[in-house]
């Protein structure tokens, strides 16, 4: 599912990641936990190819047998759209755009008929427990609410893996453990890899493998 190889990331002088090897398997969850400066999220950025990996003799990322350093800017988009999804902190939704809609663009990237689109996004956010709350936009919505439809957004192209970073930090307790029962729920129907980036121990434990970045590195 995912091989990454003596991963090196620089910015300028600085070296963030420092040789960092990772063999994630199809349909595991697996969290990735640190100190703040550790690492973390630069790491899961280049696992879900928003960023490149710094050139370094030795150095792979295969993704579904896809070696992504040979990919273009546009077969890398493309590669993303089709395979991948990401849940981030403050949801990122669309304040102009209802709930459907949110939930709809990465289809409308891939070209989905507009029909399709829409049916999958309500079947969604059916399972999701939020069939009331179609055509609301982001402010009619709580916080918990919100993160519900950045997971269905995140799901609405069948990704095989999806990358979340720090999914419930700004989540009241109950909404943080109904998002974490979510993700297990959502392997189990329709085995989705995951891969979270968090600072919730609770969440972290709950993997089936926690991997520990200490200064660029998997302690």
């Amino acid at each position: 599912m995912i091989k990454a190889k003596n991963i090196h990331k620089y910015y300028d002088d600085l070296h963030v990641l420092k040789g960092v090897n990772v063999h994630i398997k199809k349909g595991e969850v697996v969290s990735i936990v640190g100190a703040s400066g550790a690492g973390k999220t630069t790491l899961l950025q280049i696992l879900g190819t928003l960023d490149r990996i710094s050139k370094t003799d030795g150095s792979s990322l295969v993704i579904n047998n896809e070696n992504i350093s040979a990919l273009s800017e546009k077969q890398l988009a493309k590669f993303r759209n089709e395979h991948i999804g990401f849940i981030f902190q403050f949801h990122q939704l669309l304040p102009e755009f209802t709930a459907v809609e949110n939930v709809c663009i990465p289809a409308f990237i891939k070209k989905t008929p507009k029909a399709d689109a829409i049916k999958r996004a309500k079947e969604l956010l059916d399972f999701l427990g939020l069939s009331h709350r179609y055509n609301h936009k982001p402010n009619e919505l709580s916080g918990g609410e919100q993160q519900r439809i950045a997971v269905a957004r995140a799901l609405i192209n069948n990704p095989s893996i999806i990358f979340a970073d720090e999914p419930s930090g700004n989540l009241d307790s109950e909404s943080a453990e109904n998002l974490h029962n979510l993700f297990f729920k959502l392997r189990d129907e329709f085995g989705q890899t995951f891969v979270i980036v968090t600072h919730n121990e609770e969440l972290a434990n709950l993997a089936d493998r926690k991997l520990v970045m200490v200064d660029g590195k998997m302690e």
